[in-house]
């Protein structure tokens, strides 16, 4: 599900029907900000937050010049953005890191708030940043949370401190970063204990954790989905601890998460990460501007790029490339590219990411499972067959149903359209289109741009299982 999913809806249809008019007046502005008061509200932003937010559109879409190179609704929802992203917080607040390692992050919440997942997500980015981070089983209280913190540590290869249950957080922590200096770890990572409520007991002791081990960030993780509770929860932590950021999870839920639009409004501090779903890898820095984006359906190229370039292999990319262009491309090649894709998330948040196709995609559901289909057929094929497709005749083809569970008839479909990506490829390479990263626009004659206003074509795997899944 895409992030603030209603809310986007709501928003996107309101600015739809503004951008399509040649002119605005006070009453057009009035009735749009009616809406966006609505969805806000509906959305549980708090009611100040969005009577502030509202305001200031409001002031500024009545009283600015509008651009020479925008509609008048265009103008607005620049102004929108504007203000969304001001009130998320303006650009990206990184981790403080210490000038002297390890730099020691203390993370706080209520017990469910997905805390133990977070310190593991957020310990694994740095990990691949090539740090060397440790994670510290502080939670002596919540009945196998040690244990769950050891089970992510192995998931991610990231080592864990723990002294058991019988020693006091505060000495545990304090040993865990004598530990991590010892052994060259750069970052360490508290897990503390969390409640069902807040309660004096929890917070002396994150005090007194706080007192012995002088955390360069303080970071509360909240879950969006817990509506005005969740800014509840970060004002207290906020007034015993004196946090430096939050840490926003189950963001890739629904309808109450508005109020995580209220976290850094009514707190001040920053929201740092977004947790965008269960798996390990599902967790992100937050830049508001991006998530004004995302929410407007102005797409977020910029977080797609660096989760390809996080995930995917840049010499096994430039090879692929060259294959590309010398049409030896194999569905062995396909098989690892497709790979590389899956790595990177749901495939349809990615997609949703590229600016113009969230909405389209709001119905479709892209089912991973037929990831799963293309892989079986491939790999159900021979290393002979999967080098040169063209030798696959009726009976293989047959086999190689029976062998990945699926019909002749799907099988053929993924022949065909490989086949024609091939042929797209090649067409492309022999008029001298892929250049590096880029698929040059075609020009017909006289270096005219072809029919169709020159639009720029992306062979490949994106292309290939559009058509899978029938889009």
């Amino acid at each position: 599900m895409a992030v603030f999913s209603s809310l986007a809806d709501k928003l996107q249809e309101t600015f739809k029907k503004l951008t399509g008019k040649g002119r605005l007046t006070e009453a057009d502005i009035n009735e749009a900000m009616r809406t966006v008061r609505m969805a806000l509200l509906e959305a549980d932003v708090s009611y100040k937050v969005v009577k502030d937010f509202v305001a200031r559109v409001k002031e500024r879409s009545l009283g600015a010049e509008i651009l020479e190179s925008l509609t008048p609704g265009q103008q607005v929802v620049k102004i929108v953005q504007e203000e969304l992203t001001a009130l998320m917080g303006s650009e990206n607040a990184g981790i403080n890191m210490a000038p002297k390692p390890p730099t020691v992050i203390m993370m706080a919440g209520l017990q469910g708030s997905g805390k133990t997942t977070s310190v593991a997500k957020i310990a694994n980015i740095y990990k691949k940043k090539h740090r060397r981070p440790l994670l510290v089983a502080a939670d002596i209280y919540r009945p196998a949370a040690i244990k769950q913190l050891q089970v992510l540590g192995e998931q991610t290869g990231i080592p864990v401190f723990s002294l058991g249950d019988q020693v006091s957080p505060v000495e545990i922590a304090k040993q865990a970063v004598a530990h991590a200096k010892a052994n060259s770890n750069d970052m360490v990572l508290i897990d503390t204990a969390g409640r069902l409520h807040i309660d004096e007991a929890l917070m002396q002791e994150l005090k007194d954790i706080k007192a012995a081990v002088e955390p360069n960030e303080i970071l509360l993780v909240v879950d969006a989905m817990a509506g005005q509770d969740a800014v509840k929860v970060a004002e207290a932590f906020n007034a015993q601890l004196e946090i430096d950021g939050l840490v926003l999870t189950k963001m890739d839920g629904d309808t109450r998460g508005g109020a995580a639009l209220s976290a850094k409004a009514v707190t001040g501090k920053p929201i740092k990460f977004v947790g965008m779903g269960e798996k390990l890898d599902a967790m992100e820095p937050f830049y508001p501007d991006r998530m004004a984006s995302r929410i407007l359906g102005m797409g977020d190229v910029l977080t797609l790029i660096e989760k390809a370039q996080a995930t995917i292999d840049e010499q096994h990319a430039k090879e692929l490339e060259q294959k590309m262009k010398s049409a030896t491309y194999t569905l062995d090649d396909f098989l690892d590219q497709m790979g590389e894709i899956r790595k990177m998330g749901d495939m349809k948040e990615m997609l949703g990411m590229i600016p113009g196709l969230g909405k389209k995609l709001k119905d479709v559901e892209i089912d991973e499972r037929e990831l799963g289909k293309v892989e079986a057929i491939v790999l159900s094929m021979t290393p002979k067959e999967r080098q040169n497709p063209g030798i696959i005749n009726a009976s293989r083809k047959q086999r190689i149903a029976k062998g990945s569970g699926v019909q002749v008839m799907q099988v053929n479909r993924l022949l065909k359209q490989f086949d024609e990506m091939k042929k797209l490829m090649k067409r492309f390479s022999d008029n001298g289109m892929l250049k590096g990263d880029r698929v040059h626009k075609p020009r017909g004659k006289k270096g005219k741009k072809s029919k169709g206003g020159g639009k720029t074509h992306r062979p490949g795997m994106n292309n290939m299982l559009s058509r899978f899944f029938g889009q």
